[in-house]
């Protein structure tokens, strides 16, 4: 068991996200669960070349939803913990570990206030998740629970609607639903030195890599309702009405099953220097 060390939880301000529209990830904690795949093994493999997500490490999983990276780690033979601020996704995240028979210490908590004690952590890691933190309070706890040498992983894993016809078309039928999603028609675009890092961090390594996800009909539908856009934002009937048009939809223009392309992108970063170019490792891992 780790750590622990009381800590006020108040919640922090989100960043102006969506032009501001409420998000509840708790609301689509369900379909989180059953249809949101995790990163491909191929991720862990990746890091684990790099001395990252070793046996016997300790891990905290930030905005751990319901916990497909601590549970992935865990089953690697990490100590894994995971905070997250909604509520729902913590359940989901508990009766996950269980049934998979995983020990992991899943709390209700943002990341810019981690209920555990210093230098409790070989590794902090943060996946889909780092855009919506206030950077430098998170940056002062990731500090504060890393031990010495300690390493943040921030990584993504993201269809590439630009490259994939399913995925941009599900996008367009979503931002119909909700204009201010602003999740949409992403590049694909990995910077080797996040933006944010400039000045506070130091970036040792990046890779990235691509991957076809297989999906059913009823998997990719899942898949978009817990998506921030639909079943994080929009109301019940709402989500209703846009997971029928969106069935009607994948039978018009997609085979059962399918595969979505995804990109998958990792940085590995030491809080405790600032950024020196010449130190980054960067590559395409394909």
């Amino acid at each position: 068991m780790m750590a622990l060390l009381e800590r006020s939880h108040a919640m922090p301000d989100p960043p102006a996200i969506d032009d501001g529209r409420p998000i509840d990830w708790s609301r689509t904690s369900r379909d989180y669960a059953a249809h949101r795949p995790g990163p491909p093994a191929r991720l862990y493999d990746l890091l684990s070349t790099l001395g990252v997500g070793l046996p016997g490490q300790r891990v905290l999983d930030l905005g751990t939803g319901t916990g497909l990276v601590a549970r992935a780690l865990a089953a690697r033979g990490l100590a894994a913990c995971g905070i997250d601020i909604a509520s729902g996704q913590v359940e989901a995240a508990r009766a996950a570990a269980a049934r998979e028979g995983l020990a992991i210490d899943f709390r209700v908590a943002p990341a810019e206030a981690c209920p555990f004690a210093d230098a409790t952590f070989d590794l902090v890691i943060a996946s889909q998740c780092w855009m919506y933190f206030d950077v430098d309070r998170t940056l002062a706890e990731v500090r504060r629970v890393l031990a010495p040498g300690g390493v943040l992983v921030t990584t993504h894993f993201s269809w590439l609607p630009r490259l994939d016809a399913v995925a941009r078309a599900s996008e367009a039928l979503a931002r119909r639903y909700n204009p201010a999603w602003q999740g949409a028609d992403w590049s694909g675009a990995i910077p080797s030195v996040p933006k944010w890092t400039e000045g506070r961090a130091s970036v040792r390594a990046m890779f990235w890599f691509d991957e076809a996800i297989p999906f059913t009909h009823a998997a990719w539908r899942g898949r978009m309702r817990a998506c921030r856009g639909v079943g994080a934002t929009l109301d019940g009937a709402e989500v209703e009405a846009f997971d029928a048009e969106h069935a009607e939809l994948l039978a018009r223009i997609a085979p059962d099953p399918f595969h979505v392309r995804h990109r998958v992108d990792a940085h590995l970063i030491d809080p405790q220097q600032v950024d020196d170019p010449s130190r980054i490792v960067a590559r395409d891992a394909s």
